[in-house]
């Protein structure tokens, strides 16, 4: 990877944060009563911004409230986390000092509440390793469309083609790809199934980030 600008994902991507992601659906349905018939409903969710899976929880499940409040809910039991315990992934620290080192300028793209995102990076000692933050939430679109890419972009002075975009994600990389942006695809067992296609799909990919490089 020789690019001077590097947009990073937060969950799955720098820290083992996914286990917590993928089981929070669940677990707040199943606090509301609701058990059955949530497997595609989970399913769906994962292109979306929290705000947005809170939406559709309420228009499947007939949860009241507004998306707001049920979002803001579900980020309260994430924020414990993200405070507490969310680790990160094996590397990472000694990848992004070569990338500094490197001259690279690095910020984060992330699904995820901007002040979470900076709350668990700052914990874990890397959040001014970026120069900025910034959720999918501040442009009002998942990682399903490129609008939070190309505002990142847009921030960095750069083009997409300028600009590696790490990603666990197979939906999100294929975004990113499409919006012409060089794509490093990052493995997390989360996304076993999916590594095959992002092995395909990604100019680069990084199986463990102990053992990654950077030209």
């Amino acid at each position: 990877m020789n690019k001077r600008f590097c947009i990073f994902d937060m969950d799955g991507t720098l820290v083992d944060s996914m286990v917590y992601w993928q089981r929070l659906g669940r677990e707040f349905l199943a606090d509301q009563g609701v058990t059955q018939n949530v497997d595609a409903v989970l399913e769906r969710v994962k292109a979306m911004t929290i705000t947005e899976s809170a939406a559709l929880f309420m228009q499947e499940f007939g949860l009241s409230g507004t998306p707001e409040s049920i979002g803001a809910a579900m980020n309260d039991v994430m924020e414990n986390h993200y405070r507490a315990d969310i680790p990160l992934k094996p590397g990472v620290r000694e990848y992004l000092d070569a990338l500094h080192q490197a001259g690279a300028v690095l910020c984060v793209v992330s699904a995820t509440k901007k002040s979470l995102v900076e709350a668990c990076l700052r914990r874990l000692g890397v959040a001014d390793d970026f120069a900025f933050f910034l959720s999918c939430e501040e442009v009002g679109a998942g990682k399903d469309r490129p609008d939070a890419y190309l505002e990142a972009a847009h921030r960095l002075g750069a083009a997409p083609s300028e600009i590696a975009v790490y990603e666990d994600a197979v939906f999100a990389a294929e975004t990113a790809k499409a919006a012409r942006f060089y794509t490093v695809g990052v493995y997390d067992p989360c996304g076993e199934t999916e590594w095959r296609r992002m092995t395909a799909l990604c100019d680069e990919t990084i199986r463990d980030w102990r053992s990654a490089t950077i030209s």
